[in-house]
């Protein structure tokens, strides 16, 4: 109920509709508002002047265009409300406010005023008065009855009444213009509901209005509700009472309308049969628009358990991310503890080199120093004969300790620089690479190390798809690689992981593999090659094929005498003998289940339906030869039928409309063939090995329809576990 209070709010004031009129566009209004949203217009031609002239044509003005569309009143459908009169055929123009001005009119007289406004009465409307729909936007003039030319909606205010009173909403005053406050009486005769500020304005208790019964809010809902139906009346024959229905108008008339008015010559109807005709139809549509609704709801319920979902999955893959990488952090940091080691092993040798050389230097140094010394004090003696005894001896050793300072002895053993360089090139590049193969698969590294054979390609994820029993990949070089590229090897499984094999060699960048497995996996990855050799495979790309058999019947494998349509998912033929036409995909393993529907079936002929390899012959009853196993069937009974070998007649036949299912098995190697959802005899054939394309076959008498992508029917039981898919 909630969700129809939209429907039963003025578009205007935004409260319940309060004494809705019916606009020519067929959207709603409460007078009040309607009397509020009017627009005079300049004077323009009279509406009497107009209707003479025979012009009879009805304005509809859309605000945002620049001339007035015009429809007769035959064709509009509008004429008999009577709440707006005939426009000239030239157009409006626009004034610069933006109020749509008409050709002038002549001005009526204004409508006789009340002294005190009467309770569902309308104040004078002024002349010339034009208003526009506030949902639409369509502009329209008024005549002289105003807004009184308007339908009331009596079935939308029945209904905001019945809403209010199902929530219990305090009832609200109906002559508050803005802000309508709660009602605190209630006139019986009027069938008004006033606040007390207004009931003292537009009821005071005096004259006529003073007999008039005043009860409570409450008690006047209960005696609205259980007065009996008022009869709507006509709105150009105010005292005649609607009872027929104009069928070309489709608008209720009055019986004055059909013998004066514009109805006269136009189909009617009885108001009562076309209300229930009406109604009829209108809950047929709502049977239609209920089912729509129910799957939004449950669309919805799936988009809000895939938010849980995705939320979980976020979380999920984030940690694995994280994980991930900080496996690679933690690597990282051995390998760099490792590397850490080996500097501070050379730094240590080199200081032990350095520090055992400045021992040794330190060591002869003070040899040497003495040596000097103890020569400096030698030569200072003055006995001849006692210097003589020692020079010779002096003298080798100071040559000897001299020559120990040789070449090389004064030069650093090791040098202060370290003789590591960090090769962290290729590294980066990786990481700079490392990218997802797949939303739920790993992420792998392919470590790049730089050769002369080309690197590893980068898959496209972006533009990699499936679609049926075709895959579409494809692949770029490393944006960093400056390595030449001669071409490309494309390998896919065999989509139950068994080995690689090759698909496509090339130069191009993308490759679209036809006739592979339905409801299979495959595992694919793609390696440059150039003239040094072949580099290494790109990251393994994971790809899953349609779960179903999507296919139609193929124009190349066809008869010339068979005739295609409906996207080739229907065929007939244009002669009298029987004619082949196979499926443009053929099965070699897995569990397949097809339909197709008998569109037309005249003189009981006997099409044949079932599977055929590749060279069946076209030109004679599928079964006929040993090319095709099928089972061909009249208006009566059905036989199976290979390599013209009759078997296993079963009664029960089809005409227009029946269904034929063929059911294919290879876990079992066997064909079951259904009518209109039953198994028609027993299992067809068995030993079935190889590939199969359905198929079947036709004479001018029969026209089929296709039906694919169907689950397997719910009486049967495959066999072993087996990928569905068709032969590549």
């Amino acid at each position: 109920m909630d969700e129809m209070e939209e429907e039963l709010k003025c578009p205007v004031c935004g409260s319940f509709y309060r004494e809705p009129i019916i606009l020519p566009c067929s959207h709603n209004i409460c007078l009040a508002c309607a009397r509020n949203i009017l627009v005079q217009t300049p004077d323009a031609e009279s509406p009497q002047s107009s209707r003479a002239s025979g012009s009879g044509v009805s304005d509809y003005d859309y605000l945002d265009l620049d001339k007035m569309s015009l429809y007769s009143e035959a064709d509009s459908g509008y004429g008999s409300y009577g709440g707006f009169v005939s426009a000239p055929t030239t157009p409006c123009q626009k004034s610069p406010n933006g109020v749509r001005v008409f050709p002038p009119t002549v001005p009526q007289p204004p409508p006789q005023q009340h002294l005190l406004p009467q309770p569902g009465s309308l104040p004078p409307i002024p002349r010339n008065s034009c208003i526009t729909c506030p949902q639409c936007h369509r502009s329209l003039i008024l005549d002289d009855r105003g807004l009184r030319g308007f339908p009331k909606n009596r079935v939308l205010e029945g209904v905001v009444d019945r809403y209010q009173q199902s929530k219990a909403a305090a009832l609200k005053c109906q002559l508050c213009e803005k802000s309508p406050k709660e009602a605190t009486v209630m006139c019986e005769q009027c069938d008004v509901f006033y606040c007390d500020p207004c009931r003292l304005r537009c009821h005071p208790p005096r004259g006529p209005l003073a007999k008039h019964r005043l009860v409570p809010p409450a008690q006047g809902r209960i005696s609205r509700r259980a007065s009996p139906r008022k009869i709507s009346t006509c709105t150009e024959h105010e005292l005649e009472n609607l009872s027929m229905y104009c069928v070309q108008c489709k608008t209720p008339v009055c019986y004055q309308c059909l013998e004066e008015g514009k109805h006269g010559t136009h189909e009617v109807k009885a108001l009562g049969a076309m209300w229930k005709l009406h109604k009829g139809q209108l809950s047929q549509a709502l049977n239609g628009l209920s089912d729509r609704a129910t799957e939004a709801k449950e669309f919805l319920v799936q988009l809000r358990n895939m938010v849980q979902h995705i939320q979980e999955n976020g979380v999920e893959f984030e940690a694995c991310l994280v994980a991930q990488c900080d496996a690679l952090i933690d690597a990282l940091n051995r390998r760099k503890a490792q590397l850490l080691a080996r500097v501070n092993k050379e730094h240590e040798h080199k200081l032990k080199v350095v520090r055992d050389q400045i021992s040794h230097c330190t060591v002869k140094l003070r040899q040497t120093t003495g040596l000097m010394e103890y020569c400096l004090e030698v030569i200072k003696e003055n006995d001849p004969s006692g210097f003589l005894q020692i020079s010779d001896a002096l003298i080798r050793r100071v040559h000897m300790t001299e020559g120990q300072w040789g070449k090389g002895t004064l030069t650093p053993r090791m040098t202060s620089d370290f003789d590591l360089t960090l090769d962290s090139g290729p590294l980066l590049q990786t990481i700079h690479q490392l990218d997802f193969v797949q939303m739920k698969a790993g992420c792998n590294v392919a470590w790049f190390f730089p050769s002369s054979v080309p690197a590893a390609p980068m898959l496209q994820l972006e533009e990699c798809c499936t679609q049926n029993n075709s895959a579409t990949l494809s692949w770029k070089q490393p944006p960093l690689s400056t390595i030449a590229v001669d071409g490309y090897i494309l390998e896919l499984d065999d989509g139950t992981g068994g080995p690689f094999r090759e698909v496509y060699v090339g130069t191009e960048t993308i490759c679209t593999v036809d006739g592979l497995h339905f409801n299979s996996t495959y595992k694919s990855r793609v390696k440059a090659f150039n003239a040094s050799g072949v580099g290494q495979y790109s990251k393994t790309l994971i790809m899953q094929t349609s779960e179903v058999a999507w296919f139609t019947f193929d124009p190349a494998s066809a008869h010339p005498d068979i005739i295609l349509s409906n996207d080739n998912l229907t065929v007939t033929c244009n002669s009298y003998d029987d004619r082949v036409v196979l499926s443009n995909s053929a099965f070699s393993r897995g569990v397949h289940y097809w339909e197709m529907t008998i569109d037309r079936y005249d003189n009981h002929p006997d099409p044949a339906f079932g599977i055929a390899r590749a060279d069946v012959l076209k030109d004679v009853m599928l079964g006929k030869d040993d090319k095709a196993w099928a089972m061909y069937v009249d208006n009566n009974r059905s036989w199976f039928m290979h390599n013209n070998s009759h078997t296993n007649r079963t009664d029960g036949g089809i005409s227009k409309g029946s269904t034929i299912g063929v059911l294919l098995d290879f876990s079992r190697g066997i064909v079951i063939f259904l009518i209109n959802d039953e198994q028609q005899g027993p299992v067809a054939f068995e030993g079935l090995e190889g590939v199969y394309y359905p198929a079947i076959s036709i004479n001018r008498n029969v026209q089929v329809t296709l039906h694919t992508g169907l689950p397997i029917p719910d009486f049967y039981t495959p066999g072993e576990a087996d990928p569905t898919g068709s032969v590549c």
